[in-house]
């Protein structure tokens, strides 16, 4: 059975870093595209970073150079690095993990196959 679990979630003081981890199991995701969502309570589910099988990296503009995302493929698992992290970025985080990927759909919740359970990431001011 698959599994993705997230890990590293917590509170943390605006401009802190936090370090997220989602370690997979139940079969190999070295040919798997990650990627990282968030959800705020009342709002929809956003794209946040993407890593392709061969490590080609995205990130929407809101993020991009405060996030890093990598992986471990001997370990199964995606990281996903947060510094100067805002209040805005206060959120439910999920993984994913899908098999097919095309930069046009990176950002698109419904085309990933695998999801954990979420880990929240709180930023106080």
């Amino acid at each position: 059975q698959v599994e993705l679990v997230e890990f590293g979630g917590g509170l943390v003081q605006a401009g802190g870093s936090l370090r997220l981890s989602c370690a997979a199991s139940g079969r190999t995701f070295s040919n798997y595209a990650r990627g990282w969502f968030r959800q705020a309570p009342g709002k929809e589910r956003e794209f946040v970073a993407a890593i392709s099988n061969i490590g080609h990296t995205y990130y929407p503009t809101s993020v991009k150079g405060r996030f890093t995302i990598s992986r471990d493929n001997a370990q199964n698992t995606v990281y996903l690095q947060m510094n100067n992290l805002e209040p805005e970025d206060t959120a439910t985080y999920f993984c994913a993990a899908r098999s097919t990927f095309t930069t046009a759909t990176m950002y698109m919740a419904r085309e990933y196959d695998y999801w954990g359970q979420g880990t929240q990431v709180t930023v106080s001011s």
